[in-house]
């Protein structure tokens, strides 16, 4: 049967969902895990996070993190954080330089945008165009991508039912 909603309630049940994820964001769990990305390259084992958690045990652990998988903020795999939003270990096509020697895998464009007002400091943002494949490279600050991103666009579909994500591209 289609659901038709007002406006209204599109938006209210956006808002509700993305403050259920800001408020989840700020965990120390999941801060730990964003720590861990951020400090060194590829996956995060749940020994490593719960080695960055003083006090904390394995079972609660274990559970806050396939909560946080089921949140759709976190992907665990074989007991490895391979994916917390922004961040991906796997290859993508978005990449961000966070300083010289720092370079991420990002999981989409709109992630990509929001690295540098997420950490407060500039990044250059690396990917391919979605259209053309055209190389784009371009500078993003806490304030949002410098003149060097002029022309370039985001796009965003929608998230279908029963998928976990949209899909962005540059």
């Amino acid at each position: 049967m289609l659901q038709i909603k007002t406006a209204a309630e599109l938006i209210e049940a956006d808002v509700e969902f993305q403050a259920k994820r800001r408020a989840a964001r700020q965990t120390p769990v999941l801060q730990a895990i964003y720590r861990l990305f951020l400090d060194r390259e590829g996956a995060a084992s749940i020994t490593e996070i719960a080695a960055s958690l003083p006090g904390a045990r394995r079972s609660s652990l274990e559970e806050e993190l396939v909560r946080l998988d089921e949140d759709d903020l976190i992907q665990v795999m074989d007991g490895r954080v391979e994916i917390a939003y922004p961040f991906s270990v796997r290859p993508t096509a978005f990449t961000v330089r966070l300083d010289e020697a720092a370079e991420r895998y990002v999981c989409c464009a709109i992630d990509a945008l929001g690295m540098a007002p997420m950490l407060g400091k500039r990044v250059e943002v690396t990917a391919e165009c979605h259209h053309c494949g055209q190389l784009l490279q371009f500078p993003v600050t806490p304030d949002g991508p410098g003149p060097e991103a002029d022309g370039v666009m985001a796009w965003v579909g929608r998230r279908c039912e029963g998928e976990r994500r949209a899909a962005s591209g540059l």
